[in-house]
């Protein structure tokens, strides 16, 4: 295994890094002296972030691009984006870490501008688009890491592969839980399809409950009024960012085949998510909802 390189030297992007645990997630890895690019949809939102990081952190370097990732043409462009900053910045583009921390839960049937359930869309195609595009800066660290944020109500869930979409019945629970086992599903096939090849290796992050404002934004009165009593229980997003930094930064995940983890520790998912059959078919589903010809 390659040796893991000092935090000052680490390049690291983070989708939905406004608010909640992205904000928390960003802000730790700057203060620990790392590279970041954060993102958010909102210009405003990137630019108090990163003046929020900057006032506690002033030698951090950090900075923000904007993007709805719900939009498949706006996740070419942010990529595009990313590679020029680093180009900009670096004598060697590298990115070291990729964070698709950035979610979202629909309680009404909603469509991108791609035509694709948006939950769908932004839970788990951002992800594996954003990963397509960026995999050449990656494949070019020491140690390249895919690390995606999951949810435990992925163990609640199948994929409906009759309705993937959920276009015939809709309900955003289920929604959310089968794109949370999207994201084991593409974490399992990535593995197989690129560690061996580029020596990058994916891992699924699971923060626990945390209060974050997930369920809150394109919600109905009682969803949100369920949501706001339901995250009382969770923990704050610092707590809830720290399985995100340590499989950003720490060498020990590294020396695991585990691709689950919760509070810094391997944990088994459901099994469905270790299912190669359905991991080469989500896998080739997604290759085609993102018009990818081939990613081998």
């Amino acid at each position: 295994m390659k040796n893991c390189m000092s935090v000052d030297q680490r390049t690291i992007f983070v989708t939905g890094a406004t608010s909640g645990i992205g904000l928390a997630t960003a802000k730790a890895l700057a203060g620990m002296g790392a590279f970041v690019i954060g993102s958010g949809r909102s210009v405003e939102r990137c630019q108090k972030a990163e003046a929020l990081i900057r006032r506690d952190y002033p030698d951090s370097r950090v900075t923000y691009l904007t993007a709805d990732l719900s939009s498949q043409r706006q996740i070419r462009h942010l990529a595009r984006d990313i590679r020029s900053i680093l180009v900009k910045t670096f004598e060697k583009p590298v990115l070291d870490t990729l964070i698709n921390n950035a979610g979202a839960f629909y309680s009404r049937y909603t469509e991108s501008e791609d035509g694709i359930e948006a939950t769908f869309a932004v839970n788990h195609l951002a992800p594996f688009l954003l990963t397509h595009e960026l995999l050449p800066l990656l494949a070019e660290s020491t140690d390249g890491r895919v690390v995606t944020v999951g949810s435990g109500s992925h163990f609640h869930a199948k994929m409906k592969w009759r309705d993937l979409q959920l276009h015939r019945f809709y309900f955003g629970w289920n929604a959310y839980k089968q794109s949370k086992l999207g994201n084991v599903l593409f974490t399992y096939e990535f593995n197989r399809r690129f560690h061996q090849k580029t020596g990058i290796r994916a891992f699924v992050a699971d923060p626990g409950l945390v209060q974050t404002p997930i369920a809150m934004k394109q919600s109905g009165f009682l969803v949100k009024t369920f949501w706001k009593h339901h995250i009382k229980k969770g923990a704050l997003p610092e707590e809830g960012a720290k399985t995100s930094i340590f499989l950003a930064m720490d060498p020990n995940p590294l020396k695991h085949n585990a691709i689950y983890w919760k509070y810094e520790k391997p944990l088994a998912p459901n099994s469905r998510g270790l299912d190669a059959s359905d991991a080469q078919r989500l896998w080739d589903i997604s290759c085609r909802l993102c018009q990818i010809e081939t990613w081998e």
